[in-house]
């Protein structure tokens, strides 16, 4: 190495000799990141599908999200009055009697987008009777767009606590408070049973626990009441919306508890005084 000033000069070859090849390194590192762009871009449910992609998404059963991404797309088109949406109607009377839950509360919704179908009426006067309380909610508000108050029981159900029972023997394991705000599925509580096993109680519905009748360590017979679930806001403003079409004075006293309740916000207490005036009116 010769000196030049005070700069050392540095042979290329040496150089070369002590820097290990990058180009694998690089090569790898390009590889995670187009794995990660891929994996994102195709569980985007922004993504546009094809009409392809649409029918191959909804038989694809064993991938959830693949099956509401194609539902996504097809209320979208039904939002747009686009006529296709039509071609993949025979498939979505087919998930409307699918064992998954989330296929049936997503298909329940999106049939009242076109409340000019008779198939899609028959499926949802089935729907409202189904043994999720997410999917009866869904399908009545649904069946009000076909100007059908079969559901208006199970709307005013929405307007009351929703008892959540035990599904066995045993001691509850629960850390939740009174007033805590949770989605649909979130845990409740654990049971233990006498024999050591533990069950899982989960939320059937988004919303706000109310009164919590069983506390942490108590003894639960199975179908004894636990606690009581609020329902949601927006499950609450809609169903406001739904009972000013097909509500009756009968359900004016319920109604009309949300106009002057002080844990409900403005935006409920106006849809309940509008959906009072919109029943006495008729």
């Amino acid at each position: 190495m010769a000196e030049n000033g005070n700069r050392p000069e540095i042979r290329v070859s040496e150089a070369r000799s002590r820097v290990p090849g990058s180009g694998p390194i690089l090569f790898l590192a390009l590889l995670f990141v187009a794995a990660t762009f891929l994996a994102w871009y195709f569980s985007w449910f922004g993504r546009e599908l094809s009409d392809a992609d649409i029918s191959k998404y909804l038989a694809d059963e064993q991938r959830p999200r693949h099956v509401q991404h194609a539902l996504l797309q097809i209320q979208q088109r039904m939002e747009r009055g686009d006529l296709t949406a039509k071609n993949w109607y025979p498939q979505l009377l087919a998930l409307s009697g699918n064992q998954e839950t989330e296929y049936r509360l997503t298909v329940a919704w999106l049939m009242g987008f076109d409340n000019q179908s008779p198939e899609f009426h028959e499926a949802l006067t089935k729907l409202v009777h189904d043994q999720e309380p997410i999917v009866r909610r869904n399908a009545a508000l649904a069946l009000v767009r076909f100007h059908d108050n079969t559901g208006r029981e199970e709307l005013l159900a929405v307007l009351k606590p929703y008892a959540v029972k035990a599904p066995a023997d045993g001691t509850i394991e629960s850390s939740l408070h009174e007033g805590a705000t949770l989605a649909r599925r979130a845990l409740l509580a654990r049971i233990q049973q006498p024999d050591g096993k533990v069950v899982e109680l989960r939320s059937p519905l988004p919303g706000r626990i109310g009164k919590i009748l069983k506390a942490n360590g108590s003894q639960v017979a199975r179908d004894e009441e636990v606690l009581q679930l609020n329902s949601d806001e927006q499950s609450v403003w809609e169903v406001l919306r739904g009972l000013s079409l097909i509500g009756t004075k009968d359900d004016l006293p319920l109604i009309q508890t949300y106009t002057t309740a002080t844990d409900v916000s403005t935006r409920i207490k106006n849809q309940a005084a509008s959906t009072a005036r919109a029943i006495q009116s008729r």
